[in-house]
């Protein structure tokens, strides 16, 4: 499907992870907060580029974006969530019910963007595969705090051939504004993971023999500063479950 073909099926009440959808385009990341808000998510981001590449931002009250003219915010991803005071309220198809004119909207690059050509170098993407969700995990690392919000950084899995882990981050790292090359390649433990099989978001994938596992920043990070961090209110895309744009992949390559 065409990006807007994607959005039309979201905004039906297609519920599905958006990997693999519309290759060729960008996907993203979205976290939407008061304006009150906006500035500690928008230093937040800068502070930490790695796992939120801030690539959009919409004017207050507004729910569209330049990066998809004519689709909207409140209705074109696959699965929203909603957040009060830290904690997840509620999972619906669609926030127009909860949306009003003081709302700002961030998004964030997304490693969907890379794996197109990662698939066509011949790596193979597991989670597209076998058609499930990234695993997404919550690490040790800290992220640097902005005002109001901190949290610890969030990494996707994807299980890579030993001897194509070196194409990876090649690959991706041609990609820096949506996350770049890995931050961390095998010895999960060394990020306080503990067991690969129980990610905090999306599926666990899984990784046979000769297979290491390479872990990106994550997009998935400014809901973990959510949860520590307990603002008001908040709205964000379910994990694995991104905002597709109209941007080609290529624009953010270097």
């Amino acid at each position: 499907m065409s990006p807007a073909e994607s959005r039309e099926a979201f905004r039906g009440g297609l519920r599905v992870p958006t990997a693999g959808w519309a290759p060729g385009y960008a996907q993203a990341n979205m976290i939407i907060v008061p304006r009150e808000y906006a500035y500690d998510a928008l230093l937040f981001g800068q502070r930490n580029p790695k796992p939120c590449p801030i690539i959009g931002v919409t004017d207050t009250g507004s729910p569209h974006t330049d990066l998809a003219p004519g689709a909207d915010l409140r209705t074109d991803v696959g699965a929203y969530r909603v957040w009060r005071d830290g904690e997840l309220v509620d999972e619906p198809d669609d926030v127009l019910e909860y949306w009003n004119d003081d709302l700002v909207t961030f998004l964030i690059g997304c490693s969907y963007t890379f794996e197109t050509p990662m698939v066509a170098a011949g790596i193979e993407v597991r989670h597209i595969s076998k058609g499930q969700n990234v695993s997404m995990y919550k690490t040790s690392r800290e992220c640097a705090p902005a005002g109001r919000l901190s949290g610890p950084m969030v990494v996707s899995m994807r299980p890579i051939a030993a001897d194509r882990v070196a194409d990876a981050v090649r690959i991706s790292g041609q990609f820096p504004s949506v996350h770049g090359a890995p931050v961390h390649i095998g010895a999960p433990e060394a990020l306080g993971i503990e067991d690969l099989s129980k990610p905090d978001f999306g599926d666990p994938v899984e990784i046979r023999e000769g297979e290491v596992p390479v872990f990106w920043a994550c997009g998935v990070t400014p809901q973990a500063a959510i949860m520590r961090s307990k603002p008001p209110f908040a709205i964000t895309h379910a994990p694995g479950y991104m905002f597709v744009t109209d941007v080609p992949d290529y624009t953010y390559a270097v």
